[in-house]
């Protein structure tokens, strides 16, 4: 992990948002904290990750989400040389279904 980012700000941060318990507090929350592109951007990035899991092409990803290519490829090398943050959620989710 970047230890860079290891902080206290951000483990305040991120003790905070695994407070929140429902989609709506979800929203509330990065509502106050996120412009709207902002978090509309970090939502693009993880449906980026899902689909690339999914095998989807580039093309298919890019049409379906309007993600660059720049920005498919950087969710990819975060997948495939990352922390595995996004496959711990895609598991999770999974298995909560």
């Amino acid at each position: 992990m970047n230890s860079k980012i290891h902080v206290p700000e951000v483990d305040d941060f991120l003790n905070a948002v695994l407070t929140l318990k429902t989609t709506d507090e979800g929203y509330a929350f990065f509502e106050d904290i996120c412009t709207v592109n902002e978090l509309l951007a970090i939502a693009q990035r993880y449906a980026v990750a899902r689909m690339l899991r999914e095998k989807k092409t580039y093309l298919e990803i890019s049409e379906a989400t309007g993600a660059s290519t720049a920005t498919i490829s950087r969710v990819n090398r975060s997948l495939n040389f990352g922390n595995d943050g996004y496959d711990l959620t895609f598991k999770r989710l999974e298995e909560k279904s």
